[in-house]
């Protein structure tokens, strides 16, 4: 954890750099209000009733961060995250919290050259710079903090037996860290100027205090700031799989719904025919005048139903929602670290992988498993199975059960209600292979019927080739058995016109994209 006295030795050191070179002379560190300062305070000093926080009365000279600023340093830290050495595999894209951003301004508004308030430390991270003299903007203090990276080594996972060294060979590394604290998704920060600020035992007039808040918090003593490998590689499953510049992104024009973590862009319906209308006259064009023509572009949102983990990852970690019951595990979980109660059915504090080693699901070649919850038990029993030692836990606690995946051939008639198995607690499906061609069948051999949701007549292949999951040419799918639905709306989606029904019998599904 970051201590108070090292942060503010660290930014010393950043701040007083900027200093000499401002004022070469100690002497020099006051200036009575030149020109040059004056713009810099009324840079950052709000206008009325602007970023005016909810709980604040209105005071003279209150200070805000300008929606430059704003939008700079986030896109900054995003910048900076997605391009860490080594790579992420799973670090989150930074979005601005309005709420931290209040907070960060009742603190600034203290002018006090430390961390706090004391009572709020515990539950964000926090990143505090202050300069004085020529202008400087936020963002080059975002980039201050990160680059202490030039002090820090990276602890790779075979270094943490099972904490991680803290490989820092400089006075201070964990501004850096909490802004490439993997997990840490929100940042909110604000800018005061302060009449008179003691720092470091020396009083500065106008000091320029910036204070920015993380949350969830990073820097936990003992765990590295990121997982190493491939990028967006193990994204929390509430991505649903999406990346953007190398981190973990939800994309905005896929919205979660209440069954599940993502949704694909709506599309246009089919308009029913209408009655002739007579046409409007057509103006004449200029010749310097051009029609814009219009594009019927679709975007596709590709969204796995399996989630990539590691060997430590335990249920209790995880999700909650439609997409968030299968996984796949990497090899080699036997000896690797990660506790398991009970036997059958695992609490939820269990690691999943090894819980499926222990139940037989997989082997040490890893695989997919489906993850199925239950119930409160009153206790967990502990036996050794498959290599995998688990523990006695005799106090009630939530339970999950795994199961292996199969794979499945299909044709393109194929339809949900064929394969998969619709019962209470949970429904499970085969991961399916589709075969090619399966767009040009016709529709009362292989019908579609609905939008996203389809019925659980629907042929699975042409579904998947209508929500975009996979091209014509064919490949594998992940089917997620979903309640019955009410209604489902037809469209025009990738070649294949789906059908719209109402009150029908049976379930539902949704189709996903598998990771090559």
């Amino acid at each position: 954890m970051t201590t108070h006295c090292a942060a503010m030795w660290c930014l010393a050191a950043l701040t007083s750099a900027f200093l000499l070179q401002a004022a070469p002379h100690a002497a020099a560190l006051f200036l009575p209000n030149p020109p040059e300062l004056q713009r810099l305070l009324s840079r950052h000093r709000a206008a009325p009733g602007q970023n005016r926080t909810v709980d604040a009365t209105p005071s003279r000279g209150r200070l805000a961060i300008r929606w430059s600023d704003r939008k700079e340093i986030l896109k900054l830290h995003n910048k900076l995250r997605g391009g860490v050495y080594p790579t992420a595999s799973n670090m989150e894209y930074m979005v601005w919290d309005d709420e931290l951003e209040r907070s960060a301004a009742r603190w600034a508004r203290q002018c006090v050259w430390d961390h706090g308030p004391a009572e709020l430390l515990p539950s964000i991270g926090q990143n505090l710079a202050v300069h004085w003299g020529r202008y400087r903007s936020p963002a080059q203090h975002v980039q201050a903090w990160y680059d202490e990276v030039k002090d820090y080594t990276y602890p790779y996972r075979h270094e943490c037996r099972p904490f991680c060294p803290d490989r820092c060979s400089g006075p201070m590394c964990t501004h850096y860290t909490q802004l490439v604290w993997a997990t840490t998704s929100r940042v909110g920060c604000a800018v005061h100027v302060c009449p008179r600020m003691d720092v470091w035992r020396e009083v500065w007039e106008n000091a320029v205090y910036l204070v920015c808040n993380y949350s969830p918090k990073g820097n936990w003593i003992g765990e590295a700031p990121y997982k190493h490998g491939q990028p967006c590689s193990q994204c929390p499953p509430g991505y649903g799989g999406g990346c953007r510049v190398n981190l973990c992104h939800k994309d905005p024009y896929c919205p979660e719904t209440e069954d599940m973590n993502e949704v694909e862009k709506p599309q246009v319906l089919v308009q029913p025919r209408r009655a002739p209308v007579k046409p409007a006259p057509t103006q004449k064009l200029k010749p310097a005048q051009k029609l814009n023509p219009i594009r019927n572009t679709l975007r596709f949102c590709y969204f796995f139903a399996a989630q990539n983990i590691d060997c430590a990852t335990r249920m209790q970690d995880r999700c909650k929602g439609t997409t968030c019951n299968r996984y796949k595990c990497p090899a080699n979980c036997q000896n690797k670290r990660g506790r398991v109660w009970g036997t059958i059915f695992y609490d939820v504090q269990s690691s999943i992988c090894r819980a499926a080693l222990h139940s037989g699901a997989i082997d040490s070649s890893g695989g997919l498993v489906d993850v199925t919850r239950k119930a409160q038990l009153p206790f967990f029993v502990k036996v050794t199975k498959n290599g995998v030692k688990s523990f006695s836990k005799y106090e009630a606690g939530y339970a999950f059960a795994v199961a292996k995946v199969k794979e499945q051939s299909v044709d393109c008639y194929t339809t949900v209600a064929e394969i998969c198995l619709f019962r209470k607690p949970a429904s499970t499906c085969p991961r399916v292979l589709c075969p090619s061609n399966c767009k040009n069948e016709p529709s009362y051999w292989a019908p579609v019927t609905g939008s996203r949701i389809y019925s659980d007549s629907s042929s699975i292949c042409r579904a998947g080739i209508h929500a975009g999951v996979i091209k014509p040419s064919g490949g594998y799918v992940d089917v997620v058995p979903l309640e019955k639905r009410e209604r489902y709306t037809g469209t025009l989606k990738n070649g294949i016109q789906s059908e719209s029904k109402t009150n029908s019998e049976g379930h539902s599904f949704r189709v996903f994209a598998v990771r090559d």
